[in-house]
């Protein structure tokens, strides 16, 4: 088992006053080529964007482009007509394909919202655009890591256009989450959004992470009450 450990406080920062945002990787004027990606994980930002305050009508293509909620309202809007508000609790992804224009905005003139964006390279290019939003309780996710997103759609899970899943756990003092990768030659990102966890002898606090390789099975100790998001993605380029 290779273990990689991401350190919050070694990822990079963009302050520009109503949007602060953290790269887990290497994203705009924040570059690290030891940072780039882990498999075909290519983004993992944690935003926060102040009240009133959003990102205007941008393009994308040939991404699967991930938001998960954490706290506020994000009013989204696409050039497929799509127009949605995503609150704590929600997943919403973005299949871009052949291109898709869309906007984010803080749906409250006063509250920050808080949310983390997740790109990952897809399986199949120039697929038709394509949008899904779900939301998952704190009750579905407690004491397990429920499924949330996934290319065969268990359970409540969205579709992703990739061999790659997305977990979420609410987790107790002293649990103990034993997780199997789901495909062969997959690896998992595993990132604490708040709490202590243990993975080996590696104790991880709030945004911290770790990538992990060449196993096909391994445990989390829960230290403290923890919310965790596991991304189990190809390693390989496609």
């Amino acid at each position: 088992m290779q273990l990689t450990i991401y350190p919050a406080n070694k990822r990079g920062v963009a302050n520009h006053g109503w949007l602060k945002s953290f790269h887990s990787f290497s994203f705009a004027q924040f570059y690290n080529p030891k940072l780039m990606n882990f498999g075909l994980l290519r983004v993992l930002n944690d935003d926060t964007v102040s009240g009133g305050m959003g990102f205007g009508t941008h393009g994308h293509d040939n991404m699967e482009i991930i938001s998960i909620a954490l706290e506020g309202e994000l009013k989204h809007k696409d050039s497929m007509g799509t127009e949605a508000i995503i609150r704590q609790g929600d997943v919403q992804i973005m299949s871009a394909g052949t291109g898709i224009r869309h906007s984010e905005q803080n749906n409250s003139s006063e509250k920050e919202v808080k949310f983390l964006q997740i790109w990952i390279i897809p399986k199949n290019r120039n697929i038709s655009p394509r949008y899904d939003q779900r939301n998952f309780s704190d009750e579905a996710l407690k004491n397990k890591m429920l499924t949330v997103v996934a290319p065969d759609k268990p359970g409540e899970a969205i579709y992703i256009n990739q061999d790659a899943y997305l977990s979420l756990g609410v987790f107790d003092t002293d649990s103990m989450i034993e997780y199997k990768i789901q495909n062969s030659g997959n690896g998992a990102f595993v990132f604490v959004l708040e709490g202590e966890v243990k993975i080996g002898s590696h104790s991880l606090g709030k945004r911290d992470a770790i990538g992990i390789e060449d196993s096909e099975i391994f445990e989390i100790e829960i230290s403290k009450n923890s919310t965790v998001l596991l991304i189990d993605v190809p390693m390989a380029e496609e």
